[in-house]
């Protein structure tokens, strides 16, 4: 059995073992299982254009949600594994179904929209299918591709200290940002995140096995103990209401049942064509479906090149092993979400805190595909795991990520100025396809500026123009409306 799965996902070849895909794919589990929990959050109770909610339609069905964004991301990562072999997870894209829910709420239905998620998936699988997505991919310069690693830990860096709370918007003033409650860290959930860091921090140093997995597992025990006694309650109470010193997304107590009855109301709720029926027009229906399009097609490839980098698994030229099956299944992920009605599934960027904990192989995905369909039953289990407690992972192999930008020529302008926009704008802007869009187009203009547009590859130009109609879009909408 053990020499099967050996041969099978190449084990021993990249350096691992059984034990360390297990561990891996554990620890991605539990860091990306919030999505089961937020994305119903997210869509369950956005009224659509007509008053009707997604599974509803009366009223909001978190359940069925909460069990289509489990089953969808358990096929599909289980799918990544098999097929790809990479140690890449999927889910319900985050961002992509705020953005999924604001069309619901201002343009069509739910039904509608789920219906353009299908189209774009469609579109960008066609876009694989012909070689154009992997052409793109390996278009883009080596240390591009480093750039959209090193961004990629940083953003995932802010991702985890703002979960925690340990990081905060101000609300107002001039700086964006600020350390914990106005400036001061509040609350004994920030205390179980710095106690998992360090827990972790200290086990990667001594080479322990399993670090991550254990101060993951750790910091929700000792956050659990927490509760029980300090009774401290949630950190968003209601839209009236928020306790800076709550818990995020999940309060850490003992479920009073551990196995859930699921219900799949989203199934099949999409119309594929619908949206372009709409009282906005056909153009906006477009626009819509370009911007779910260019976000999907750089995440993914800014995900797997980091998940690539950090594992070790690059070539020289920064390229990934299977890039074209990745690509293929992340593309069928994202037609998968718009079907089963719960918005495009894309690669998580959380991948990398179970590469950081020794995956190096598809194991480790089909082990977190299915403890998402065990989650299908299990959800109980998963509302018991609070940010604070997941999020410590995303510290530590932020800073592996970073470890990267050594191999960054910084004195090269046309190199170095769009290495450094891509790093710096993915936090910045709370988005890796942004981050990835400014670097190509300074990377574009400027050697253009210098002399050297020979230097860059025909896809470039085409991409760096699609980038700019993607950024301009609010002003093509106002010009053409």
């Amino acid at each position: 059995m053990a020499s099967g799965l050996d041969n099978y996902f190449h084990i021993s070849a990249r350096g691992s073992d059984v034990g360390r895909e297990v561990r891996g794919g554990l620890v991605t589990f539990l860091t990306i299982a919030y999505i089961v929990v937020l994305n119903p959050l997210i869509l369950g109770f956005t009224p659509d254009v007509n008053g009707e909610f997604l599974g509803g339609p009366t009223a909001p069905n978190l359940p069925a949600i909460a069990a289509g964004t489990a089953l969808v991301a358990g096929l599909l990562t289980i799918l990544m594994g098999v097929v790809a072999k990479f140690p890449l997870a999927l889910a319900t894209g985050l961002g992509l179904n705020a953005f999924v829910a604001s069309i619901a709420a201002n343009y069509m239905s739910w039904s509608q929209v789920m219906g353009l998620v299908v189209l774009e998936g469609l579109i960008i699988t066609a876009l694989v299918l012909t070689g154009f997505r992997v052409a793109v991919f390996k278009a883009v310069p080596t240390q591009l591709k480093t750039a959209i690693s090193v961004g990629i830990g940083l953003f995932i860096t802010l991702i985890g200290l703002v979960d925690a709370g340990f990081v905060r918007r101000t609300g107002a003033g001039p700086v964006p940002v600020t350390l914990g409650n106005n400036g001061t860290l509040v609350g004994w959930p920030v205390i179980v995140f710095v106690v998992g860091l360090l827990t972790i921090a200290y086990l990667y140093a001594r080479k322990v096995k399993g670090a991550i997995l254990i101060g993951v597992i750790g910091a929700t025990i000792l956050a659990v103990i927490v509760e029980s006694v300090a009774k401290i309650g949630p950190s968003f109470v209601s839209a009236e209401e928020f306790n800076p010193a709550g818990w995020g997304l999940n309060v850490p107590k003992l479920p009073e049942t551990i196995v859930a009855t699921p219900s799949f109301g989203t199934l099949g709720h999409f119309d594929l064509l619908g949206g372009f029926g709409i009282a906005a027009g056909a153009l906006t229906a477009v626009l819509l479906v370009f911007t779910l399009l260019i976000t999907d097609f750089f995440d993914t490839m800014g995900t797997m090149t980091a998940i690539g980098a950090e594992a070790g698994l690059i070539d020289g030229e920064g390229n990934v092993p299977n890039a074209d099956k990745i690509l293929l299944v992340d593309s069928i992920a994202a037609v998968a979400g718009g079907a089963a009605g719960v918005s495009s599934n894309t690669s998580y960027i959380e991948s990398a805190s179970g590469v950081g904990e020794g995956a190096r192989t598809g194991l480790a995905s089909v082990v977190t595909g299915v403890a998402f369909l065990f989650t299908i039953f299990l959800s109980p289990l998963v509302a018991m795991v609070p940010y604070e407690a997941a999020t410590p992972a995303l510290i530590v192999v932020g800073f592996l990520m970073m470890t990267q930008v050594k191999d960054i020529d910084w004195t090269d302008i046309t190199i170095a100025l769009p290495t450094f926009l891509t790093i710096v704008l993915m936090p910045f802007t709370y988005s890796s396809a942004l981050g990835i869009g400014a670097g190509f187009v300074t990377h574009v203009v400027l050697k253009a500026a210098t002399g050297r547009a020979k230097e860059v590859h025909a896809l470039l130009w085409l991409v760096a123009a699609a980038f700019v109609v993607f950024f301009a879009t609010d002003p093509i909408t106002q010009l053409l409306g």
